[in-house]
């Protein structure tokens, strides 16, 4: 093999990404993945649990078909092919991938890696052959794993994981969901949705931590309304088996203890940046917040080595290691594009979806000196109406002086996918005036952007200020 450009150990989204960034960049690119291609979103993450909730929403439909004017009798759904389902979306994707980065000539070689210098990387396979690369540039891109509890009795082999989550072959009648971050609350909207009886419990007092308060207080009034419980302000004390049953003890801040019965627990408890086993440290690779410490370009401490995605511990999204990879490469193409976390959407796949950008309304008013928000609702969207969407709204923040937007939030159907106007809007520096004055297409839910942009500026036609 001829020396490269840039070896990429890891081929997640950050990792297989910068790949094809590299090789359209005319770089000589190698990428080495121990595992699956496409890493913990596309095989564990992002892409199976959307394939869930996507079944989960069309059985919310099916279920509420006279609704619609629809007759639906003897419904049921098989759950092993919504999982075979979501296995074929995955294998179609990670194809789709594979195929990219031998149509760009990227060198893709399956092993566990090892850097012997920022110059050198050994592949080690399962025959113990061992290749080493000469390389310019190493970039890190290991990802993730899973957070692991110290909670006695959390052995136990009811006690799964996300990863076990997502190859469920039959549903629990109750489950308990350790952990109300997106992760943890889209897997109880999904699992909700299928009948089981679903409890959430978090250490803190609110659920969704990163998005606007008003948002994630709405979301939680809507979940409790579906069914599904929340023990909040609470602490996983142990779990007890018992008659294939988990008995769990929790204590809430109050010294208030409680136990409930079930049968899976699902610990949704975040993750932590995973070396991949790299002797990251042994090298001098400086660390932060348990991940490798980069600067703006995405480079370590270490000349000719970068770091981007989850193992670089900022934003743990799969769009941000997309982003950090792109920039990593750049920069080494000669690209001088700095990394920025300024405006970065935040979406939450449950039933109504949750999506934001920019400042939430905490940080706005430390922020600025004065602020105007409105809140333009669902129910008075025509689009919305047709779809029986009616929950939900459109929370606009924009500085008071100039009317400069600064943060949008949504808790809605297809918030997802209204978020990309929203952080364009943002990116760009627009103002309610500049959102307000472009045509939207009539009847979408695209419009309940431009609605909330009138009512910042005092003028909304379809709802009383």
């Amino acid at each position: 093999m001829a020396d490269m450009d840039v070896v990429i150990i890891g081929g997640g989204v950050g990792g297989y990404v910068a790949a094809i960034k590299g090789a359209q960049l005319g770089l000589k690119v190698a990428l080495i993945e121990k595992d699956k291609i496409g890493g913990i979103c596309l095989n564990h993450g992002c892409i199976p649990t959307k394939s869930l909730a996507s079944s989960a929403q069309i059985w919310e439909y099916i279920k509420n078909a006279s609704q619609y004017g629809l007759s639906a009798d003897n419904i049921s759904f098989d759950f092993n092919k919504i999982i075979e389902r979501k296995d074929k979306i995955v294998n179609r994707l990670t194809l789709g991938v594979k195929y990219l980065l031998k149509a760009r000539e990227v060198q893709v070689i399956e092993g566990e890696a090892e850097i012997l210098s920022p110059k050198q990387v050994a592949v080690y396979q399962g025959n113990n052959d061992k290749e080493v690369l000469k390389t310019k540039n190493v970039i890190i891109a290991t990802g993730s794993a899973v957070w692991k509890m110290n909670v006695e009795g959390i052995d136990n082999k009811n006690i799964i994981d996300t990863n076990e989550a997502l190859v469920l072959k039959t549903l629990p009648k109750k489950m308990l969901i350790v952990g109300a971050g997106y992760s943890g609350v889209e897997f109880a909207s999904i699992f909700n949705s299928f009948g089981v009886e679903i409890c959430v419990m978090d250490l803190l007092k609110r659920i969704l931590l990163p998005v606007d308060d008003e948002i994630a207080n709405s979301l939680l009034g809507i979940l409790k309304k579906q069914g599904i419980k929340f023990y909040l302000n609470s602490k996983l004390e142990k779990i007890v088996s018992k008659n294939d049953r988990l008995l769990v003890n929790m204590k809430s801040k109050e010294e208030e203890k409680k136990e409930i019965t079930v049968e899976k627990v699902l610990l949704s408890t975040g993750r932590v940046p995973d070396f991949g086993g790299l002797n990251v440290q042994g090298l001098g690779i400086e660390l932060e917040n348990e991940g490798i410490k980069v600067d703006k370009y995405m480079r370590t401490n270490i000349p000719g080595i970068y770091a981007v995605g989850d193992v670089v511990a900022k934003k743990m999204l799969a769009h941000v290691a997309t982003a950090q990879g792109q920039v990593a490469v750049k920069h080494i193409a000669g690209i001088r594009n700095p990394m920025s976390y300024q405006v970065v959407p935040f979406c939450v796949f449950t039933n109504p979806e949750v999506a934001s950008v920019g400042l939430n309304e905490n940080e706005a008013r430390e922020e600025f000196p004065d602020i105007k928000i409105f809140r333009f609702p669902y129910q008075a969207n025509g689009k919305a109406l047709g779809m029986d969407e009616k929950e939900g709204y459109v929370k606009m923040i924009a500085n008071a002086k100039d009317k400069q937007v600064v943060g949008i939030h949504i808790i809605g159907a297809h918030a997802s996918d209204l978020i990309a106007e929203a952080t364009l809007a943002i990116q760009q520096g627009c103002t309610a005036s500049d959102i307000a004055g472009t045509i939207h297409a009539h009847p979408t839910l695209a419009e309940t952007i431009a609605e909330t942009a009138e009512g910042i500026l005092g003028q909304p036609i379809h709802v009383l200020k």
